[in-house]
């Protein structure tokens, strides 16, 4: 029979959504770039690129969700689904791996740093004490690890009660991990520009928990989906790749806290 199918894979119909989004990430980074340039332009294309990226992915991702329930995502689909976010995820490591990179490039080896002054860190730095904020942190977004967990065993066993208090609980301290975040950069005793030290530190801790907050969202529409019945415990991909990210964000924060804010200030004054 003409048309018939006789693969599991699904074949998507026309969508206009990877082009718009692509010229979207175009006029994000554009306005990004001008804006730290001091283009005056800037400071318009980058909310209005911002607007259109995040509402470009909401259509698109409409349309999964969609497809999921209209019975399209095959245990094939749903197997390449989860290679992709796998790529994904990797792709993210290695965005943090140029952070890494460029801190350990400036602490390991000072004295080839003409602004580092020879010694870490730096003269005339005082890095947050890791036994504070950024010790409470790490033991937030550890807890935050176990109830993400919680969510998704309830979740497998057809809890659906547990499934919601567990993310209730992991929204909520992904939200408290950003706020103490934020408490702690606007009292950072050091500034972004000016020293390669800020630099390093803002940037890899900064770049983080932009996740934190992107986790936090992702986990919130799952919430909105548990809410409305659309997981099952045979069929809940966009949680489980939710779960998969949250554990990515707590691993990079380990590594964040055990090399920048304990070895990175080994033997220094702490501030405070």
């Amino acid at each position: 029979m003409a048309g018939a199918k006789n693969h599991d894979y699904h074949i998507l119909p026309p969508s206009p959504w990877p082009l718009l989004t692509a010229f979207s990430a175009l006029a994000l980074a554009s306005g990004l770039i001008m804006f730290m340039h001091s283009v005056p332009y800037g400071k318009l294309l980058l909310p209005v690129g911002l607007l259109l990226t995040i509402s470009m992915m909401g259509f698109w991702w409409a349309d999964v969700i969609k497809e999921a329930h209209a019975g399209d995502h095959t245990p094939v689909v749903q197997l390449h689904l989860r290679y992709g976010m796998i790529l994904f995820i990797a792709s993210e490591v290695m965005f943090f791996v140029g952070w890494f990179w460029a801190f350990f490039d400036a602490s390991l080896f000072p004295k080839a740093v003409e602004a580092v002054g020879g010694v870490w860190p730096p003269k005339g730095i005082e890095p947050l004490n890791p036994f504070k904020f950024p010790l409470l942190n790490t033991l937030i977004l550890l807890c935050s690890g176990t109830t993400v967990t919680w969510a998704h065993h309830s979740l497998i066993h057809g809890d659906r009660k547990g499934l919601k208090q567990g993310l209730w609980c992991t929204i909520l301290l992904g939200l408290l991990f950003s706020s103490i975040q934020a408490w702690e950069y606007i009292h950072a005793p050091f500034a972004f520009k000016g020293n390669i030290f800020g630099a390093t530190f803002f940037m890899a801790t900064g770049f983080h928990g932009f996740h934190v907050i992107v986790g936090t969202i992702f986990l919130i529409v799952c919430l909105i989906r548990a809410y409305k019945g659309e997981f099952t415990p045979r069929q809940h991909f966009g949680f489980e790749a939710a779960a998969w990210y949250w554990h990515f964000v707590d691993v990079v924060w380990l590594f964040l806290f055990l090399s920048i804010y304990v070895w990175g200030g080994w033997g220094a004054t702490y501030a405070g």
